[in-house]
């Protein structure tokens, strides 16, 4: 995009954009919201970003490499963590994590890093569906055959 009214607006906007998704993804064990919630605004900040900056800018900002070991480390530590609370669940170890104090950040024991690992990871998800599109990678899909 060409404008520079547009793209100082946004490069102004998207921090407070960021911020809020982080504050719903970090906060999503308290009020209503989470990390698919709060990993979808996140996205869509990145999603603003690349289309406003243009692809040159945002492909040296954010590296396709890292960004999936980043998604791949984060789905890894998630499927790792859930098996833990299945795990001790199971074997009666509910105390070895304390649940802290009702109504606080730290309150609800493994459910806010759960939050966080996967707002990180349908953020990521949504930015790379995104660039697929933008790309041509995926025009339309023949789903009704």
């Amino acid at each position: 995009m060409k404008s520079s009214i547009i793209q100082n607006i946004t490069n102004l906007i998207l921090p407070f954009i960021q911020v809020f998704g982080i504050y719903v993804i970090l906060f999503g064990h308290l009020s209503p919201g989470g990390g698919f919630a709060g990993g979808s605004i996140l996205g869509a900040s990145l999603i603003l970003f690349r289309f406003v900056n243009g692809s040159d800018v945002a492909d040296a900002k954010f590296k396709y490499h890292y960004l999936l070991r980043f998604a791949c480390s984060a789905l890894v530590l998630y499927g790792v963590m859930k098996g833990y609370v299945f795990a001790s669940a199971f074997l009666g170890l509910h105390d070895v994590i304390g649940i802290g104090t009702p109504g606080t950040l730290l309150s609800g024991g493994f459910i806010m890093p759960l939050n966080v690992l996967v707002g990180l990871v349908v953020a990521i998800t949504f930015y790379f569906i995104a660039v697929l599109f933008e790309e041509g990678e995926l025009e339309h899909a023949d789903l009704m055959e």
